[in-house]
């Protein structure tokens, strides 16, 4: 985008973005998924139906969330206007953070299933944790390069987070379980950014500051709460 120009460059990825749409469409259309016959259980019957580690997972992943919104919408403007890189050197950070993530996404998947989800788990709640402090420690491209690429990281455990999820719901309940459950969490979530902006008319690092130490808490609350066999 930063050889393009900002304008042209945002232009350019929209149009790219929808023309990836047209594809994806057909593409999922294609894929047929057995109907299983409907039940009626109401909202309250879906949570009602989460066993003891789902709610735990579900708690811990609330206030890792709570940390990604409260410090992340933060980044590029702490990025270009503190630190004092630049928009099309920024772009470049972000590469690095999804290359990253692309990178572990299924190498990590495939080591949970041989020793098991919560280290992966841990992990990526750990990297949560250490994004925002590592942005504010960065004083310079080499650094941030770094820093995006623990924010990359964060996805190591995602793969083996979204499979608890499934495993733990009821069977003839799974789709809802999955939607209730990211419901909540984004209900619970929303307040985080503008308690963030909030932080940074105090000082541009606070926000970091408080998301890490969240992050923190919902790391030590995972792995103290969900037992190894659940997991």
């Amino acid at each position: 985008m930063g050889m393009l120009g900002l304008q042209r460059g945002f232009r350019t990825g929209l149009v790219i973005t929808l023309a990836l749409v047209g594809i994806t469409v057909p593409l999922l259309s294609t894929i047929g998924l057995p109907i299983v016959p409907h039940q009626s259980v109401g909202m309250r019957g879906v949570w009602d139906s989460f066993p003891p580690a789902l709610k735990r997972l579900l708690v811990s992943d609330i206030v890792i969330r709570t940390c990604e919104g409260m410090a992340d919408i933060f980044v590029v403007l702490y990025v270009t206007n503190i630190t004092g890189i630049a928009i099309a050197r920024y772009g470049v950070l972000v590469a690095v953070q999804l290359a990253t993530a692309i990178a572990v996404y299924l190498p990590s998947a495939r080591a949970a299933d041989r020793v098991g989800r919560k280290p992966f788990v841990i992990a990526t709640f750990l990297f949560f944790a250490l994004f925002p402090i590592s942005v504010i420690l960065a004083h310079n491209f080499p650094l941030l390069i770094l820093a995006f690429a623990i924010g990359g990281l964060r996805e190591i455990g995602e793969p083996s987070r979204k499979a608890m999820i499934v495993d733990f719901a009821v069977p003839n309940l799974r789709a809802r379980t999955v939607g209730l459950y990211y419901l909540i969490r984004s209900l619970s979530i929303t307040p985080s950014s503008a308690i963030g902006g909030l932080l940074w008319k105090i000082r541009p690092e606070v926000p970091f500051l408080v998301a890490g130490a969240i992050g923190i808490g919902g790391m030590i609350l995972f792995a103290a709460t969900v037992e190894d066999r659940a997991a």
